[in-house]
């Protein structure tokens, strides 16, 4: 099952992609996409609703804006360096154990939302991502087993960055990865059920039209169930958080080149749609 959210900004709908390609509103049957929904056994729910329904409204997305495919996460748990081609062009020595970091929950917007560059940037960057969502609570999980069952789905998550900020002022990494749009998410979430290999799927990314990014989750260094196991030694997860896996080898850091006014990326992950997004300055 693919969900998504349509709608302005703080008033989406949940809605579901059909496999005919329609969409349609589910927002009698469910409130929103949130921890709440996924805690409830939403997903499982829904699709048992849905089936043989014909009169729910079909929905032009063309027509309006595609909000993040889950409501505001509890929080964005995020694993750095998880490809070992990206570590080199990070000058970073590949990593023994997970390398991991947050953003702010409320860097997460649309997947096709425009992106803030922040004011005082010289080296906004681009990262696409597999995301994981969280779709029941989870400590100090026994094995990577266990780890599947807790996840709800998977989405295409861009881990925006900037770099000056992360890496030259000091500090961790969180403030150089939480200004203001800087995780788009979406369009859609993908079940579980619905992806039958997540450590086979060819994450891209364009910018401008240029290839920069050209990897599959099959090189992670850690995979999506190892990084939930590992994430619930130290912290519990909660239904509806977000898990950003880490990104193949093309960014900007590793190119000398950067994101400025008018850049446009485009992103695709294998099985879990594309998003577009065009950066402009902060207001």
């Amino acid at each position: 099952m693919r969900l998504l959210r349509v709608g302005a900004a703080g008033q989406e709908r949940p809605c579901v992609l059909r496999h005919d390609g329609t969409v349609v509103d589910v927002s009698g049957m469910v409130d929103d996409y949130d921890g709440a929904f996924f805690a409830g056994g939403g997903p499982d729910r829904l699709r048992r609703e849905l089936d043989g329904r014909s009169d729910l409204p079909v929905v032009d997305i063309d027509a309006e804006r595609v909000g993040p495919c889950v409501a505001r996460p509890p929080k964005v748990v995020c694993i750095g360096l998880n490809y070992s081609d990206h570590a080199e062009e990070s000058g970073q020595p590949v990593p023994t154990e997970p390398v991991v970091f947050y953003k702010a929950p409320n860097t997460v917007v649309g997947p096709y939302d425009d992106v803030r560059i922040p004011r005082g940037s010289e080296k906004t960057d681009w990262e696409v991502e597999l995301g994981i969502v969280i779709g029941r609570e989870a400590r100090y999980l026994d094995n990577e087993s266990a780890a599947r069952a807790v996840i709800a789905g998977y989405a295409i998550s861009h881990d925006v960055s900037e770099r000056a900020f992360q890496l030259e002022r000091g500090g961790q990494w969180v403030k150089g990865k939480s200004c203001e749009t800087f995780n788009p998410l979406g369009p859609w979430l993908v079940t579980r059920d619905e992806v039958p290999d997540v450590q086979a799927l060819a994450l891209t990314l364009t910018l401008n039209g240029d290839t920069m990014q050209a990897g599959t989750t099959r090189d992670m260094i850690f995979s999506a169930e190892h990084v939930v196991w590992y994430l619930s030694q130290f912290m519990v997860l909660e239904p509806g958080d977000l898990v950003n896996t880490g990104t193949p080898a093309g960014v900007g850091m590793g190119r000398g080149r950067y994101l400025r006014a008018g850049d446009v990326t485009e992103l695709e992950v294998e099985g879990l749609g594309r998003q577009r997004q065009r950066f402009v300055p902060a207001p």
